[in-house]
């Protein structure tokens, strides 16, 4: 089978001269891939090895899935090599900024919702437990956030001390803490609420309030403040 350039196949199929005559949305998931790695294999045209690439996760093909894919994971693909591999990644990444970029730095962080949406994106498809502690001024906008602790689904969240150390010595008024749950299931444990409360009552105790406790699902989240738990 002879190799084809993007160039040499019929306009009709070509992402770049598709793109230019109708727009970026008349591309397919596929050919905006292929757009970006730019050529197949000796046996594919790149839109081809794209479509290849969108199989990768058999439990979420598609665009989603890429999320979960390691360089390993796509450089099974014939056609993607190590540079090519990065360049995925660096895209699954830079989805996930612009997502966030929507909120200025004076956004006011009163809400679940808004909290959930900022992280939601970092946090929905990891696959290892996380604890983010997000540090807040008087006024409920961002300080710094921090992440205090990675581990397995079955880890341990970190002791209140080591959370207020961090809150102090960054001069915070207000903490938020979020963790996710890799199953996709946000329902706190009892673990989950017994944390809590104890994290509440040192925060009363330093002068850092815990306004909130949010635990991120897959596109969902509780937040312990929301069912009364806080």
């Amino acid at each position: 089978m002879k190799h084809l350039t993007l160039k040499e196949l019929p306009v009709s199929e070509q992402p770049y001269e598709k793109c230019e005559k109708y727009g970026v949305c008349s591309l397919s998931d596929a050919e905006l891939l292929a757009v970006i790695i730019r050529s197949g294999s000796k046996r594919e045209r790149s839109v081809e090895v794209a479509e290849r690439i969108l199989g990768l996760s058999k439990d979420l093909p598609g665009l989603y899935g890429l999320n979960y894919l390691t360089l390993t994971d796509f450089m099974q693909v014939n056609g993607i090599g190590r540079v090519k591999g990065i360049q995925l990644l660096c895209i699954t990444e830079l989805a996930k900024r612009m997502a966030k970029q929507k909120y200025s730095r004076t956004t006011t962080f009163s809400s679940p919702d808004i909290i959930s949406d900022y992280y939601m994106q970092d946090m929905r498809h990891l696959e290892y437990e996380q604890v983010i502690l997000v540090l807040l001024d008087t006024k409920c906008h961002k300080i710094n956030d921090f992440v205090i602790s990675k581990g397995t689904v079955n880890a341990s969240l970190l002791e209140p001390r080591e959370i207020f150390v961090t809150a102090l010595r960054n001069k915070a008024v207000h903490i938020i803490l979020l963790h996710n749950h890799p199953s996709g299931d946000p329902t706190p444990s009892k673990e989950d609420i017994l944390f809590t409360e104890r994290l509440r009552d040192a925060g009363d105790l330093v002068g850092a309030t815990l306004l909130d406790h949010i635990i991120i699902g897959d596109n969902v989240y509780v937040s312990l403040r929301e069912q009364g738990l806080l």
